[in-house]
């Protein structure tokens, strides 16, 4: 029994020993050589036009964990985002055949002469007066025919190569009347019919007749009177009358 007890304590330090040897050894070494794409690849995604990826070498463990990690892990898409344009306005393309009358207010551009370039309204005897050549004639016609009117007259000893443009600025006004919330003038505007010379005038009154009214337009060739429903277009100058119903 003594002589086991003397070799008994060798033996449990030999076993020590062994263990602590193994436990101390150092693990095989890992090599990690890692570009900054490659990171960016890992934490954001591949980025376009990247090149091949570094090896990385290592034993497995926690890099392969992480790495398997970032494989599962779904990518963020890099299309780009479409961009949506707002359409400009388009402005307001006035009839070049609409016949002026008494009421319109014309844009007189006289190109080069500021002392002519000025608004006109069109008087009650149908004509604009202009500095230098006076009163020219506007009722019956055209914005483009008128223009050609006053070239004429100042291409007459006041200015060599006259250039003109003639716009319309405001329309003459038309008239409502009748079985309306409020009768009376209002200004015109480009596409207008019938039922929004109505709703301009406050809507019908309880014993207007809504189906149909009466229509007068005036032009060159005279007067004319007519019963049309509310989908008719408007004119300038043209006068709206809302009848009475019966029942």
């Amino acid at each position: 029994m003594r002589v086991v007890r003397a070799f008994r304590l060798p033996i449990i330090a030999a076993i020590a020993a062994l263990a602590l040897s193994g436990c101390m050894r150092p693990s095989a070494p890992v090599a990690v050589v890692q570009s900054q794409a490659d990171l960016d690849s890992i934490a954001y995604g591949r980025p376009y036009n990247s090149a091949s990826p570094v090896v990385v070498a290592d034993s497995g463990g926690a890099i392969s964990a992480l790495r398997s990690s970032f494989a599962a892990t779904p990518r963020r898409s890099h299309a780009p985002v479409p961009v949506v344009y707002a359409a400009a306005p388009i402005p307001v393309a006035y009839d070049t055949a609409y016949h002026l009358d008494a009421g319109d207010k014309l844009r007189v551009v006289v190109y080069g002469q500021e002392g002519l370039t000025n608004t006109y309204a069109i008087d009650a005897g149908g004509s604009i007066t202009m500095p230098l050549i006076g009163a020219v004639r506007a009722r019956g016609r055209t914005p483009a025919g008128l223009a050609a009117d006053i070239t004429a007259k100042l291409r007459n000893g006041f200015i060599r190569e006259p250039s003109v443009a003639v716009e319309i600025e405001a329309y003459r006004p038309f008239f409502i009347l009748g079985e309306v919330a409020a009768p009376g003038q209002y200004p015109y505007g480009p596409n207008m019919s019938v039922e929004s010379a109505v709703a301009i005038a406050g809507g019908f009154s309880p014993r207007a007749r809504r189906d149909r009214v009466t229509l007068t337009h005036t032009d060159a060739s005279g007067s004319m009177r007519t019963v049309v429903p509310l989908g008719t277009a408007l004119s300038p100058g043209d006068t709206v009358l809302v009848g009475e119903r019966w029942f």
